[in-house]
């Protein structure tokens, strides 16, 4: 399959927004872990741990052009907005950013899933 700028451009930017939000959740999943609350951010670190692993694969199979990238897209999306949906219920500035760049892969990855089985 051949590539067009476009989906060059969009998969560009999906694997940025990937390792952008991997970056996020491994800070704020060790923000928390540092907290006096930790047990009642138990939550939050587990989901931030599954996004940010699921992020780093997701990131990888599409640099490396691997046919299964799009069903990656799907999970990696889904982890996102699980992720995002947790950190927002908190105040700290680190769950803050990290429910944004969540929010921001999940959108990306839904687009590049939804592009490839087309």
């Amino acid at each position: 399959m051949t590539m067009t700028q476009s989906h060059q451009s969009q998969l560009e930017t999906c694997i940025q927004n990937c390792l952008d939000c991997l970056r996020d959740c491994e800070n704020c999943a060790t923000a928390c872990l540092s907290s006096d609350m930790v047990q009642m951010m138990a939550q939050c670190i587990k989901l931030c741990r599954d996004c940010a692993d699921t992020c780093d694969i997701c990131a990888r199979f599409m640099a490396r052009g691997s046919e299964l990238h799009a069903q990656l897209c799907g999970v990696c999306a889904e982890a996102c907005e699980r992720c995002a949906a947790e950190c927002e219920k908190h105040d700290h500035d680190h769950c803050q950013r990290c429910a944004q760049s969540c929010r921001r892969c999940a959108q990306s990855c839904r687009q590049m899933a939804t592009m490839m089985a087309a």
